[in-house]
This record gives structure tokens, sequence and C-alpha cells, in this order.
């Protein structure tokens, strides 16, 4: 069971070139595939700040999740307690999140991020 990063679910949506191999592999595997809500806030709050040039709206991402049968995880409780013991090895918050994600429902991150690959995780590229 795979949860993808905000980048690799940009990446993947657009068919963008920047997505692995391996990756597209695995999301396109008969595992299941995930994405956390807290992946929808980073793209709506980089989109407003100016900092992700993505032309989807967060409905259009959302019905194209649904048509990828990509599930999308509401955040838990007891993600959350997971994060507050994390290392502060990467201190973007979006990232620590989908990282206690990862860890508390046992599953393999598909990211690019050096720094998510220092965590207890599993992470595909």
């Amino acid at each position: 069971m795979y949860l993808l990063d905000t980048h690799t679910l940009i990446w993947f949506l657009s068919g963008d070139e920047k997505l692995s191999q391996t990756a597209l592999e695995a999301i396109c595997s008969e595992e299941a595939v995930y994405i956390s809500a807290i992946s929808l806030w980073e793209i709506a709050i980089k989109k407003s700040l100016g900092k992700l040039v993505f032309n989807q709206t967060i409905q259009d991402v959302v019905n194209l999740c649904k048509k990828q049968d990509i599930e999308i995880l509401e955040i838990e409780p007891g993600e959350l307690d997971v994060l507050i013991n994390l290392p502060f090895i990467h201190r973007d918050p979006f990232d620590r999140l989908l990282v206690a994600t990862a860890i508390y429902k046992g599953l393999k991150i598909i990211s690019k991020d050096s720094n998510v690959c220092k965590y207890q995780t599993e992470v595909i590229w």
C-alpha cells in the first residue's frame, strides 16, 4: 500500500516526466494507493502563495484521484501523536505529517524527497 507525496501526486496527474518509472509502476500496480488530505491543503496553500503553478482546482484533483482509484485519507489523531515524536529531520510541516501518516498506517511513501528517506518508513522512487 502506497502513500503519494504531494509532488508525486501532481506529477502523476499531470503526466510529468519527473515521475520515476519505479514510482509510476508502483502507482499503477494492483496495490492500494492513497493521498492524505494534507496534500490537498498543501496544493491549495502553495497555489494561493504563488509557489505552485498547477492548473487543476482542488475539486479537479479529487475527481482525478477517484478516476485513478486513489483514495483520500483524512487526518487521524493517532497520526498527530506520531508527528509529535518525529525528529526534526525535515522542517516542512506537510512532509512531516505525510511521514507520520505513513508510519501510523504502515504505508510506503512514493517520494523523491531525500529528507523523507531519513525517517523510519519505506520510500519508493
